[in-house]
């Protein structure tokens, strides 16, 4: 299974180049590092685990995709709160990122399905 045929790997990255370019001209750089590194995260370790031979290690990258989405997630809620980020364009983030976990969740319990097979 390539990443690149997956909606939820297309909508993660769409989600990742949206934060980049949102924080692009932030001076917090840690701050701007940690958000930019948690929204390439979930892309790129859903990529890396379907390159895996296993399904095991697919569906342990799953799991390191969602985690990172609720890195994300709790970075978005902070920069709500210390004023980085329009609350309206946040709560739309998080809808997304909302999203994202339950395709993930879902290609993981295809995944689990398939072991049975």
């Amino acid at each position: 299974m390539k990443c690149e045929t997956l909606d939820v790997w297309k909508r993660s990255c769409r989600l990742s180049v949206e934060v980049y370019k949102y924080f692009a001209d932030c001076r917090d750089f840690g701050f701007k590092d940690q958000i930019n590194r948690f929204s390439l995260s979930v892309p790129s370790n859903l990529a890396e685990g379907l390159e895996k031979e296993s399904v095991k290690e697919n569906i342990r990258y799953i799991e390191i995709a969602r985690g990172s989405g609720a890195e994300l997630l709790t970075q978005i809620y902070i920069a709500i709160e210390v004023g980085y980020l329009e609350k309206t364009l946040g709560l739309q983030w998080k809808s997304e990122i909302n999203q994202i976990s339950k395709m993930l969740n879902a290609l993981k319990q295809n995944l689990i399905g398939r072991m049975g097979e």
